[in-house]
Parts: C-alpha cells; structure tokens; sequence
C-alpha cells in the first residue's frame, strides 16, 4: 500500500495533473495540461462503478468492491509514472458510509501510486463549487449550486469564488433507487414517496438556504446533467431547466413504467437504473427552493479537485486559511505556537534525512500541528490535549481530507502525556511511524518552550537513527535551565514505552 506522506517536495506546476472521484455511483478521471495557471482538459474517462449498490450494512460487498478495482486499473495505465503529488484521488459517500473502507482503499492504492483520500461532505461540497466558480462566470450573482450524487447530493450558496454555505444530504439516485425503485418500477406512488423522503431531508436547511437567498440556481454532475441534456435534445426549453420540463419527464417516466422502458431522447442507457430516483430528488428540490429556471455547469467535483491541487502549491491553499481561521477562532496563543512551530520545523530539517520524512506532507501537517496543539486549551487546561485532538477529528475543516485530518488529530493527541495514546483511526504502519516521528519532534519543540519566554530560542543539532534521537545543546544552556533539563528526562521515559530512545547532553 503506498504511503499518505508519499508526496515530495517540488515546486509546482506540474505539466500534467489528474482528478481522480471514486463516486459512490461512478468512478470518473480527469486530465489536464497545466499553462502559466490556465488548466486545458486533455483527457475525461468514466465508468458507472454503482459502489454504492453494493452496500450492505455498511458493509462493501466484494462484487462492487472488485468493480472498482477493475476500474482503477484502466485508469492506472493513464497515470502511471506521473509524479507525486500531481494526482488526487478522492473518495465520497459510499466509501465514507463503508465500515470496511480501508480494505478497499488498501487494495486501490496497490493499483495506484497515489493516496486515496475520503473527503468529508462539506468538503465534498465546497470542491464542487470551486469546479463550478472555475468554469461559469456570474458576475455579481450569488449561486445556489446543486449537484446530485450517488449517495449524497450536496447544496452550496455562494458568491464569486467565496461559498457561503456547504451541506451535504444522505439522499442520491443510488440509495433512492434501493429504496424506492429496487426492481425499476416506476409508478406515481413509488415517485412521490421518493419526493417526499427527499423533501424531508431538505427541511433541515431549507430555511438557512431561502433566508440567504441567491440569483442563480446551477446543477451540476449526473442526473442533472441528464436532465439538461433531455432539456435539451427535446427543445423544450432554451434557457435551462424550468419546473415545466420536469413534469415533461415525470410524465414520460410513469408512461413507461420501468427503468428498461424509459425513452427519453438525450438519456444515456447506463443512466436509466438510476434516473427515476434522481428525478424525484431535483423534484424535491425545486419545490423545497422555489426554483423557477436552472442552469447546467460542466465543471464540478472533479474540476474543483483540479484546481484544488494546484492551490494547494500556491499561496491560495485553502487548508492554511482553515488553520489561521481555528487560531483566531479558539484564541489560540500565536507567539507561542510560531516560537513552538519554528523549533519543530527547525528539528525536521535536521532529522529528515535519516527518518524518511522528505515530503511536502510531513512538513505540512508538523507546522499545522504546531499551529494547533493548543486548541483544546479553549475547553479546559485538563487534559486539553485530548479536547483539541476531538476538535480536529470532529471539526469541517474545508481543504483537508479525513485522512489528513485524523493525522493532525493524531500529533495533536500525542504532544504532551503518555506516547502511547491513540485515535480510532488505521493508518498504515509507514504512515504510523511518520506520526510516531513528527509526534516526537513535536512534542521536543513543545518541552522546549515549556517556559513560554518569547526570546529564548533553544540551539541544538539532531542526530537520529531508526529508533534514537540525540539533541546536542550549547554548552552550559542545559545547567541554567533545570525544569528543560526535567522534561527532557521524563521525554525519554514516556519514549521508552514505545522503543525509542532520546539522549541529549
């Protein structure tokens, strides 16, 4: 299984970068050439995966499991030898449902050289609406942005490139159709208990999304943009999608009176299984919204991931606004935390070398935990290490995947107390060992500046092995400092529970 922490450092742009969604109804791949900051689509590849259906319990079942493997491994053959970092692959509803997730993801990253990453709802969300802000130009206008997925359908509020408001719902055409159309019969009975069930999960943000209002409705992905395209072959409206155009289709879908049996110029076969259910899902959400006309974007998830990537090499990376916003947010000590930040990153260049920890990740997440070790102290002094690593884990962090998240609550856990403390979380074992080294270096910063005096920066060299540290100090800045000289001490207790070592003189 290839690493999380396998990205190296280099600057961007990458010739050619990809977005790579693991839906929960399909798996899509998008390539592009990357020019003086202007991305040009060189290459789209999909296939309808449905991991969803095979979701049982919770549980993938190996059948949808093996579907999307097999999928991979054609996508694999266009990616191979592209360079770390210049691929993202996301994971979304289904494979955020599925207890046994990791298995999957596992048996993905020994096709792929690239991490998997599981991205939250919101996130989810918010990537869609860079996808969309990319690539349509309102003005002015606010959007209320809709895209409806497998698993989960998302709505976003927002201005320019600025979303307002993120949701994710538990409704899409997959799980809809398990429920209300299992053997693709289509009646008005089975519709309207689909548009209501979807009308219910809309009434916990209906409100909230009416009172901001917006200028412009836009659908983007899947079913809505196989309804724009039905729209459109059939001419039955020139500006978009109306509310006349979805009683045009309902109807044609109860004359039918199956999946198999739809005909509907402009609908893809593939899309049939899933359509009826995603029509009663945009149903419910013109009536809960009061939508008079929508448009159709082109750019979505996948696009917003494209953009995502190369943000995330520029000075627009949106997981360090996420971060500055959570030092303000819970009054963090900033002197602190940047004298704490520069020791430990001062440490990792150092040490990087003989523990591996070469990569753009490793670095990012220790200065984000140096950033944010304090967190917790917002809540209680008392154990608030433990309080600021539930912050993190629990916490919508735009920008950042659940992995990434849980490995920041992971450092943020182990600054201080036993080392042995842990999340809930499987992270391979070269993974846990990244952790388990930049938990140590961390926590070294943190001890150092146990004092909280501003300017007193601690000189030392590092020297490390597989399982030993050595700081070196200047002569004599040990004597004068008994309570650095004590923590140390009991540094190298708590680091024996876990077989490493750590000596200074």
């Amino acid at each position: 299984m290839q690493s999380l922490f396998l990205q190296q450092s280099h600057d961007f742009p990458f010739e050619k970068i990809a977005a790579i969604d693991l839906g929960s109804n399909s798996f899509h791949m998008v390539i592009a050439q990357v020019s003086h900051g202007q991305l040009r689509i060189t290459g789209e590849f999909g296939e309808k995966v449905q991991l969803a259906a095979g979701l049982n319990d919770h549980i993938l079942d190996d059948e949808s499991q093996q579907r999307g493997l097999d999928c991979l491994s054609q996508f694999a053959q266009v990616i191979e030898g592209m360079p770390p970092g210049s691929v993202r692959v996301v994971g979304t509803n289904a494979l955020r449902v599925a207890k046994n997730r990791y298995d999957f993801i596992g048996k993905a990253m020994d096709i792929m050289s690239h991490p998997v990453e599981i991205i939250a709802g919101r996130e989810e969300a918010r990537l869609i609406y860079v996808g969309v802000s990319k690539t349509m130009d309102h003005g002015d206008l606010k959007r209320l942005v809709v895209d409806i997925g497998g698993g989960s359908t998302e709505f976003i509020i927002g201005h320019q490139l600025e979303p307002f408001l993120t949701e994710s719902l538990h409704m899409g055409c997959v799980s809809f159709r398990q429920r209300f159309f299992p053997d693709g019969t289509i009646t008005k009975s089975n519709f309207q208990k689909a548009v209501t069930a979807a009308r219910l999960e809309l009434l916990s943000i209906q409100d909230d999304y009416l009172e901001e209002k917006w200028d412009v409705a836009i659908g983007s992905s899947g079913t809505i943009k196989a309804v724009f395209n039905i729209v459109k072959e059939n001419n039955w409206s020139k500006k978009g999608i109306t509310p006349k155009c979805l009683k045009q289709i309902q109807k044609a879908l109860f004359s039918a009176g199956h999946a198999d049996k739809i005909d509907l110029p402009g609908l893809k076969p593939e899309r049939k299984p899933t359509f009826a259910a995603g029509m009663a899902i945009l149903t419910a959400v013109f009536e809960c919204f009061d939508i008079k006309l929508m448009d159709f974007s082109p750019g979505a998830l996948r696009e917003g991931v494209l953009y995502d990537i190369m943000g995330r090499y520029a000075e627009s990376d949106i997981r360090e606004r996420t971060v500055n916003y959570m030092l303000s947010q819970y009054h963090i000590d900033t002197e602190q935390a940047k004298l704490v930040t520069h020791t430990a990153l001062s440490a990792l260049a150092q040490v990087k070398e003989d523990w591996g920890l070469n990569s753009i990740s490793s670095e990012d997440l220790l200065r984000w935990a140096g950033l944010l070790h304090e967190v917790g102290l917002g809540i209680s002094h008392s154990r608030y290490h433990k309080h600021g690593a539930y912050i993190i884990s629990e916490s919508d962090m735009p920008g950042f995947s659940q992995q990434e998240q849980q490995a920041l609550a992971n450092l943020i856990l182990r600054h201080r107390r036993k080392f042995t403390q842990s999340l809930n979380f499987k992270f391979t074992k070269s993974d846990q060992q990244d952790l388990d080294r930049l938990s140590i270096l961390l926590r070294l910063a943190i001890l150092l500046h146990h004092d909280r005096k501003e300017g007193d920066m601690p000189i030392f060299t590092l020297k490390a092995d597989d399982k030993h540290l050595h700081a070196d100090f200047l002569p004599g800045w040990l004597d004068g400092r008994p309570l650095t000289l004590a923590n140390l001490q009991s540094e190298a207790d708590y680091l024996s529970a876990v077989n490493y070592t750590l000596t200074f003189s």
